[in-house]
């Protein structure tokens, strides 16, 4: 394979051609935020959570791809911000009630916030009136919770081999659909890959809720990112 070198805040970091930055990045233990992003999944950038410095213009780490000499800034006060802006939106324009949420301890999107040091958004919450699907025996939808990332659309398609979910609407009207009037209408299993790569409390397995205890959740361990970067998720 055909190998080449760039920098990611001064750490000269080999990758294979074709390969993005995000990937290149987690493969030398350099840790870039991200939501849309799923290891399994083609990436889209639809979050920007993940977005970096090349050669000084802002680009989305998951879908730009490596070039040989290139210098990259992940860790700077103005990609902080700009992070730490788009997750404060993700929250305020949700209704994400974290102390009663089911996912909390596993979401993805709670961790980030920790790992920001947001404990309350800056921006004025705009408590949307959305709908919770609990029509399927082992499965509800809470639109309430969904930042629309897409990775159950993706993960339906690709590796369940289904349609069951997609995106209706345009800009603020977007929003998640499924192929029934319900969910219950789907050919959706409990088992499918879509439910378990959803990075919030959108798609939750029913009667599974609560059972790690407070402490022993996965971000309650350990922060997000420690696994690609040890230690230094806690910032």
């Amino acid at each position: 394979m055909s190998r080449i070198s760039f920098t990611i805040d001064g750490v000269t970091v080999q990758a294979i051609k074709g390969q993005s930055i995000l990937k290149a990045a987690d493969a030398a233990g350099i840790y870039i935020p991200r939501l849309c992003a799923y290891r399994d999944l083609v990436p889209h950038g639809s979050c920007r959570v993940c977005s970096v410095k090349v050669n000084g213009r802002i680009q989305a780490a998951c879908v730009q791809t490596v070039i040989e000499g290139a210098v990259v800034e992940n860790n700077t006060p103005e990609l902080e911000e700009y992070r730490s802006n788009i997750i404060d939106m993700l929250f305020v324009e949700g209704n994400h009630f974290c102390m009663f949420c089911e996912k909390s301890g596993f979401c993805e999107l709670q961790a980030l916030a920790y790992r920001f040091g947001i404990a309350v958004p800056k921006y004025q919450f705009l408590y949307p009136k959305r709908e919770i699907d609990m029509s399927h025996p082992h499965v509800y939808v809470d639109h309430n919770r969904c930042i629309l990332c897409g990775r159950c659309v993706q993960a339906s398609q690709s590796m369940d081999s289904k349609n069951v979910f997609q995106f209706i609407g345009r800009g603020i009207r977007k929003r998640l659909q499924v192929n029934g009037d319900s969910l219950a209408k789907t050919d959706l299993k409990v088992t499918d890959e879509a439910v378990s790569v959803c990075p919030v409390g959108a798609l939750v397995r029913k009667r599974v809720g609560y059972e790690t205890p407070v402490g022993l959740r996965r971000y309650d361990e350990a922060p997000i990112g420690d696994d690609i970067e040890p230690g230094k998720g806690d910032r």
